[in-house]
């Protein structure tokens, strides 16, 4: 255990005010479960052929996520984003958003809450190599509750693959 020389001028009591806002920042990362991705099953696809993959995602009770088209400019939007390889991503489909008043918005903004899924359209290419792989990919989003905003998130996301 580490001692403390009172001489310094640095008295153990100011040591552990210094200390206190650690609990407040470790208090924050939690926020980071606020949304949960369920794990992925295996995606079995036809080497020139398409599959269709569903990103399952939770929010705590009291939490949204803007949608993909919020409707203002400083809104966050929910962004579901693929690597290039082994699949091409075709298409991200988002589901249809609920339109909600929150007491820091004169008008509903456009958002998803509760349990949600994000759809991907992949196709392969003809030319990809059979076995299995990993499609990588990142979903952006910023959480809110009707008091705050939790700073934005950029979360890895992976989905195994069977390429036949």
């Amino acid at each position: 255990m580490p001692s403390f020389n009172c001489s310094t001028g640095l008295a153990p009591a100011f040591l552990l005010l210094l200390a206190a806002p650690w609990p407040c920042l470790h208090a924050q990362t939690p926020g980071s479960a606020v949304l949960s991705i369920a794990p992925s099953t295996r995606l079995t696809i036809q080497r020139g052929g398409t599959a269709d993959f569903a990103l399952k995602a939770e929010l705590q009770p009291g939490f949204h996520v803007n949608s993909n088209m919020p409707g203002d400019d400083y809104l966050i939007p929910i962004k579901l984003t693929w690597n290039k390889d082994p699949l091409e991503a075709e298409q991200v489909i988002y589901p249809k958003p609920q339109m909600e008043k929150l007491s820091f918005s004169p008008n509903p903004i456009s958002v998803y809450t509760g349990t949600f899924e994000i759809g991907t359209h992949f196709k392969a290419p003809a030319s990809a190599m059979p076995g299995m792989a990993f499609m990588n990919g990142k979903l952006r989003y910023q959480a809110c509750n009707n008091k705050e905003c939790l700073p934005p998130r950029t979360v890895d996301v992976r989905v195994t693959l069977d390429i036949q």
